[in-house]
Order: structure tokens, then C-alpha cells, then sequence
């Protein structure tokens, strides 16, 4: 008998996939769009399942892809100069078309995280690639990381703020690559430069960010962190991130902040103590936990998403600082989906 939590988080990632497979972030009108990155991660609780829910939402970015071809063709010999030249992280949400307000569109993860998840559906035997123009479209996103030089091109990151270089979009790009290496061609000297520079990185995100939430993703899903180096930052994360109802991006994040009506462009230390704490952190936290050994810690933290849940079974992506009051974008689609990958596989080991 399924968890009623899982069932409700289910019920969640129904209500936000559309009808081409991919995902809404959120319900709430901030969100009415399609991220390819809150694609992957919402799409990650059927990669184990068999109802062809996870190669419909493949299929249709490998279609987006093709829409825009022309863009890859370009810019595997051209580096982008201009952000809008960059593969763009979000879509309009029916039609799945580039949206032209100006945004932070270098998000290396971004890429990185479809290969990864290319790669990954495919291992499981699920037929992501269904013709030779898939694989040439897979080809060219390997090809475009190439051309940008990932390992050294200061992107927008996970939170599509200001360009440096992410320990989190390189790691997400190495593993990218590292997955669809048996599909495609891949220079082994991307992979080792992608490694070189979360090497000269670690332990720290980026030279402004000393320790970020999107670290996490190192070691879950993509496991370019393990044992020991995996556990140092993690231990950073929950020492310096980790509050009561969730886990802050990082200190000094002015986004949902309480002074933020006081303009975001004033230095970290401005912010310090008025973060937003984030409930996906928590049961990312567990997902990094289980893939450390230590279960019960992963179950601390599956225990404490549970606790900041709403009625309904549904996360909101963030509280106010060290209030019980949420923001709008309410559910979250990424953070059900954490939790669902936590307690399933809580419950599977325990």
C-alpha cells in the first residue's frame, strides 16, 4: 500500500505535467512556465518506473531541440556572446517556445542535467532515443558544451543569478557527459577538464559562494562527490544552510528575503539572517544522507520535510525567514519530487 504522502506527491506531478510531458514549476502564475532543470528533477521518480512517463518527457525536450537545431548548429562552432544565445533553461509552458524577456540563460546545469538524464533513461533500457536525429541532437548538446567551454565559462548557475563559475553547473555538465559516452562521442579531455575545475573549486561552490544548496547535486543525483569529499560538503551545507523549515541557496541570498522590498543589489552581507529557507533542501539533504550510509540521518531529514508539509501533502518551494508563513509558488514541483526519491528509497533499505 503506497504512502499517503507519496500518493499526494504523485498526485502533484500529475496536476503539473502537461499534456507533452513536460512540467510546470509551480501552479502559482510566477511559475507558469517549463525550466528544463525543474523538468529533470520532477521527471527523476519514474526513471525506475515502467509507464513511459519518463520517455515522454525525454521525447519532448529531444523535440524542443530539434525546433531549435539551428541555435546547437551555431553555437558547436561559435562560442554565445549574448545571454539570449545561450540554450535558453525556460520555456512558455503550451507551446514550449523561447520566452524573449531578458534572462540568465548560460545554465550549464541545465544541459548538463538532460544528458544526464538521457543517458541515465537509456542505461534502464528505455528507449529515449528513438531515431538517428535524436542522436545527432545529443551529439550537438554535447558539441555545444564543448564550444562553451563549460569547465571555464562563468555561467547563471542553478538560481540563474550572476555569471561565475559553479562548482554545480560543472559537476552537472561532467556527469552529463560522462553518461551519454557510450551513445555518443565525447572528447575525454571535456570530462577531465570539467573534473579539474570542481577540484580546484572544492570544497567551495564558486569564489562568492563559499558553500550553496545547489552543491548538493554533486552527490545526488549525479555522484561526481562521493565518500569522504561528499560528506565534507554536505557537512557545510547543513552547518552554515540548514534552518528550521528548510535550507537557505546560500548566505546573503536576496531572493524571497524579508529586506527584499529593499532592492536586491546590495552586497551578501545586506542579507545575511533574512534567507529564505527552501523545503526541497531538506529531502535533498536525505537523498545526499542515503547516498553517504548514514540512513538514519536520511530519515531525520525525511521526518522534518514531512513536518514543513502542508495539509494536503504539498511543499511550498520556501518560508520566510523564521516565520510559518510560505510564498506563493506553492507546490513546488521539484520538492514533491525529492521527497517522493527520499522515502521511496527510505522505505526500500529500511
Amino acid at each position: 500500500m503506497m504512502n499517503e504522502r507519496i500518493f499526494h506527491s504523485y498526485q502533484i506531478l500529475d496536476q503539473l505535467r502537461l499534456p507533452h510531458g513536460l512540467y510546470l514549476a509551480s501552479s502559482s502564475k510566477d511559475y507558469h512556465y517549463v525550466w528544463l532543470r525543474d523538468s529533470f528533477y520532477m521527471s527523476l521518480p519514474y526513471l525506475e518506473k515502467n509507464n513511459q512517463i519518463y520517455e515522454m518527457t525525454y521525447h519532448r525536450i529531444l523535440d524542443l531541440f530539434r525546433e531549435y537545431e539551428w541555435k546547437l548548429d551555431i553555437h558547436t562552432v561559435q562560442r554565445p556572446r549574448e545571454q539570449w544565445e545561450y540554450i535558453h533553461a525556460r520555456y512558455s509552458a503550451s507551446e514550449v517556445k523561447e520566452i524573449d524577456t531578458p534572462w540568465g540563460h548560460a545554465q550549464h546545469d541545465a544541459i548538463g542535467a538532460i544528458l544526464w538524464g538521457i543517458g541515465m533513461g537509456q542505461k534502464r533500457g528505455k528507449n529515449i532515443i528513438r531515431d538517428d536525429k535524436d542522436h545527432e541532437i545529443v551529439q550537438k548538446l554535447v558539441g555545444y558544451l564543448g564550444c562553451v567551454q563549460y569547465w571555464e565559462d562563468a555561467d547563471n548557475g542553478m538560481w540563474e543569478e550572476w555569471r561565475e563559475i559553479h562548482s554545480s553547473s560543472v559537476g552537472a555538465c561532467v556527469a552529463g557527459l560522462q553518461a551519454v559516452k557510450d551513445i555518443v562521442f565525447v572528447p575525454g579531455e571535456w570530462i577531465t577538464k570539467g573534473r579539474q575545475t570542481i577540484t580546484n573549486l572544492y570544497p567551495h561552490e564558486s569564489s562568492d559562494r563559499p558553500f550553496d544548496l545547489a552543491q548538493l547535486s554533486l552527490t545526488f543525483p549525479y555522484g561526481v562527490l562521493m565518500g569522504e569529499e561528499a560528506r565534507v560538503v554536505v557537512d557545510q551545507i547543513e552547518s552554515h544552510l540548514l534552518r528550521e523549515r528548510g535550507v537557505i541557496r546560500y548566505k546573503g541570498d536576496s531572493y524571497y528575503s524579508t529586506v527584499e522590498h529593499e532592492g536586491r543589489h546590495h552586497d551578501l552581507p545586506f542579507y545575511y539572517g533574512t534567507e529564505a529557507e527552501w523545503t526541497f533542501g531538506l529531502p535533498w539533504l536525505a537523498l545526499c544522507h542515503l547516498e553517504l550510509g548514514n540512513v538514519e540521518k536520511a530519515n531525520h531529514f525525511i521526518k522534518l520535510t514531512e513536518k514543513v508539509m502542508l495539509s494536503d501533502g504539498s511543499l511550498p518551494e520556501l518560508y520566510f525567514a523564521r516565520t510559518d508563513s510560505y510564498n506563493s509558488n506553492t507546490p513546488l514541483g521539484w520538492g514533491s519530487a525529492m521527497y517522493i526519491l527520499a522515502k521511496e528509497r527510505y522505505e526500500r533499505i529500511s
